[in-house]
């Protein structure tokens, strides 16, 4: 753990609206959730010169995120052991790039629907924290979740870029997470899309 401590940040407060003038770069990238952390590393390795801080509640898969880390000898990932719904006390509006959601916890009883983090209660958070340009990747092996989320994307007024409901049909594509690779060796199909924050507000449901 000690060769893990410098990329644990316990204060994420301090740093909201200065993460990028901290560290050095250009463009932020934040993970909701990141597991024990392949993604998260996989996604660093393959872009150095964006600042990734992934979240994590689970403090032992964190540890497995950090250690990942560690040995790669990444320069450009923190991890936060807090949990997604006070990202607004840890980023400033404005302040992300791009917002990585990979395999959530799909909440499948309609009494459970505000904790979804696919959620308009959610989306309000995260559309605070992106520029105006910014991006949310969202992915899950749950239909019923993505439905409800292309739902909720376009409620938020956020513009939907690209839907696919079969990610890996032709092979394997982009960085996996390690219940990606589960999912995918099993030949269950991967949803992802991808949406840019807009301005317009829709307060009707126009898929179904």
């Amino acid at each position: 753990m000690e060769k893990c401590r410098h990329l644990l940040i316990s204060d994420p407060e301090t740093l909201r609206g200065r993460w990028l003038n901290e560290f050095g770069y250009s463009e932020l990238h934040i993970e909701l959730g990141c597991g024990k952390g392949r993604f998260t590393v996989d996604t660093a390795k393959a872009d150095p010169y964006v600042l990734i801080v992934a979240l994590e509640k689970s403090a032992d898969a964190m540890i497995t995120a950090l250690e990942r880390a560690a040995a790669e000898s990444l320069q450009n990932v923190r991890f936060l052991n807090v949990l997604v719904d006070n990202i607004a006390d840890y980023f400033a509006p404005g302040e992300v790039s791009r917002i990585y959601l990979n395999f959530c916890d799909p909440w499948p009883s309609n009494r459970h629907v505000n904790r979804r983090l696919t959620s308009r209660l959610f989306l309000d958070l995260y559309s605070r924290t992106l520029r105006p340009d910014g991006e949310l990747l969202f992915k899950t092996d749950n239909l019923p979740l993505f439905k409800f989320s292309l739902r909720e994307f376009e409620r938020a007024g956020f513009e939907i870029l690209e839907v696919e409901y079969d990610l890996h049909k032709d092979g394997a594509a982009g960085v996996m997470t390690d219940y990606e690779i589960k999912f995918h060796n099993q030949g269950m199909p991967i949803y992802k899309c991808s949406i840019r924050k807009g301005n317009e507000r829709k307060d009707y449901l126009c898929l179904s």
